[in-house]
């Protein structure tokens, strides 16, 4: 199954000035502004997406008469990779603010040979049998966790009609990744594709570590 890409950067707009700033080594140390521009991301590709769901006319009395008008459908469910994709997630909570939630909690195990392998250690959903899903992490570097928290949520919850992966700046690498392993009809919204990854598979130039970034560093 092919794997769509809709890339907002390749477009001017005020996209792509909040990408610069969570890029920007100076602006990055203001932390409550980092956490704020992945929520204004996640606020615009959740409008983006919003433009290729479903929707039904319904009757709205005003106080003066009545309108018909086009609303949702049905609302997608949301889901997030704790803990570095929380303000992207609660971006689009904002927009889809109907929305069904889930979060799953993956992680990089590290071994002695600067190797690392990805957990899933937990996962939480509502049913995706037959259902729109966003999944959203801040990085798609090697796209194992993306792909890994997908499959944990289709065994346990479902298989969703359409899944949406939500990513602010990825690696080509982590978007061949995910167009290799996913196997249902899918499309992934992401903000900037970057070619290199260092030997620890962060994204160059990338932003760094996205979860220090926004909550502080960790043990």
């Amino acid at each position: 199954m092919s794997l769509e890409v809709k890339n907002l950067g390749l477009e001017n707009s005020i996209f792509n000035h909040y990408i610069a700033e969570i890029r920007d080594s100076l602006v990055q140390k203001d932390r409550m502004r980092f956490r704020t521009n992945l929520n204004r991301m996640g606020q615009i590709l959740g409008y983006e997406i919003s433009k290729t769901l479903k929707y039904e006319e319904r009757e709205v009395i005003t106080p003066l008469g009545q309108a018909f008008v086009p609303v949702l459908k049905d609302f997608p469910v949301l889901t997030t990779v704790l803990r570095a994709g929380l303000p992207l997630h609660d971006g689009l909570l904002q927009v889809f603010d109907r929305s069904d939630n889930g979060f799953i909690s993956a992680y990089r195990m590290h071994h002695k040979d600067n190797e690392f392998e990805i957990k899933v250690e937990y996962a939480s959903c509502p049913s995706l049998y037959e259902r729109t899903l966003i999944l959203s992490d801040t990085m798609l570097a090697t796209g194992n966790s993306m792909v890994l928290s997908f499959q944990t949520l289709i065994e346990e919850y479902g298989t969703p009609e359409h899944v949406h992966f939500v990513s602010v700046i990825g690696s080509s690498e982590g978007v061949e990744y995910l167009r290799k392993n996913v196997e249902i009809p899918a499309t992934l919204w992401i903000g900037a594709i970057d070619e290199e990854m260092t030997a620890q598979s962060y994204i160059v130039p990338g932003l760094g570590d996205a979860g220090d970034l926004a909550f502080g560093q960790k043990d």
